[in-house]
């Protein structure tokens, strides 16, 4: 069993950062794919970026392309979310996700098989 809890969610004004964090429990962190997703009032949950096992590949969506970058340390069992130039449009709850299977660009939940509890990103205009 894998546990995720996220954190380094808040309020931030257009045109500032963020950095989240997601820690993992147990010992398959290494080989495991990892991602974010977000989930904005009303709309459905959104792949925004993954990297593979490694960290040697990631994906983006298009939408944060430029803008985040998506990381790991494997030693510290962490995934982390860069968020540069946020834009109101950004603001979601964003989830950590996870898998054994190699689908670090995969935007299905379904392939995502572990999900924290989602930490609340709200970016003022």
């Amino acid at each position: 069993q894998v546990q995720l809890v996220e954190s380094g969610g808040g309020l931030v004004q257009a045109g500032g950062s963020l950095r989240l964090s997601c820690v993992a429990s147990g010992r398959t962190f290494s080989r495991m794919s990892m991602s974010w997703f977000r989930q904005a009032p009303g709309k459905e949950r959104e792949f925004v970026a993954g990297i593979s096992w490694s960290g040697t590949s990631t994906y983006y969506a298009d939408s944060v392309k430029g803008r985040f970058t998506i990381s790991r340390d494997n030693a510290k069992n962490t995934v982390f979310l860069q968020m540069n130039s946020l834009k109101p449009e950004d603001t979601a709850v964003y989830y950590c996700a996870s898998s054994l299977g190699h689908y670090y660009s995969s935007p299905r939940t379904n392939d995502w098989g572990y999900w924290g509890q989602g930490t609340q990103v709200t970016v003022s205009s």
